[in-house]
């Protein structure tokens, strides 16, 4: 019966346009976390994981006496809190410690905002959740443990996890925005307005 409402070739068209997604022409595979059925972009741990990490390492100076580095990042995401964690190797090197540089790990969680100026996706407000330190013990470690958590959060504040091209966020003469962040355990979506 089908055969008589559609034409093979018509017929061989449609099958060619619903499978058809995995040879898109360029510009629109780079959009395949894009839905715009729904309006929604859906970004990966993964794809995220390798946003971030090219933006390690990264150090700053405390106080004059203390420098604070982070890489080694790792993402995590979790779905109940809507947060993002990244958990990093610490290192806080000073002129003032005997074993110098003292390595750790800290791991940090965050609020995600996005910066319509930049069209990014940024950590805000984060948090140090956790901080070890190797090698060091008592009031020396919890003065390094403050230092080192001040540091990572001021090294994290702000920082990029997912930028978006203007050519991205432009389907024909529509230009989205995006609006309310969702942080699910494997990857974070953005409503698109």
């Amino acid at each position: 019966m089908t055969d008589r409402i559609l034409p093979s070739h018509v017929r061989r068209r449609v099958l060619r346009a619903l499978l058809g997604a995995a040879a898109l022409p360029a510009p629109f595979a780079a959009l395949a976390g894009f839905n715009f059925f729904t309006n929604e972009y859906t970004a990966t741990r993964e794809e995220l994981q390798a946003q971030i990490a090219k933006r390690f390492p990264v150090a700053e100076r405390y106080a004059e006496i203390f420098m604070v580095g982070l890489r080694d990042p790792q993402l995590g995401l979790d779905g109940r809190t809507n947060r993002a964690a990244i958990t990093a190797t610490l290192t806080i090197a000073s002129p003032l410690l005997a074993a110098s540089p003292v390595q750790g790990v800290v791991s940090v969680s965050s609020a995600l905002r996005y910066d319509a100026a930049a069209r990014a996706l940024r950590l805000d407000q984060p948090k140090a959740e956790r901080l070890t330190l190797q090698g060091v013990e008592g009031r020396d470690a919890e003065r390094l443990q403050q230092v080192g958590a001040v540091v990572a959060q001021e090294l994290l504040q702000g920082q990029i996890l997912r930028s978006f091209t203007a050519d991205e966020l432009t389907v024909g003469r529509k230009t989205y925005e995006i609006g309310d962040i969702t942080v699910q355990d494997n990857g974070i979506k953005v409503q698109l307005k």
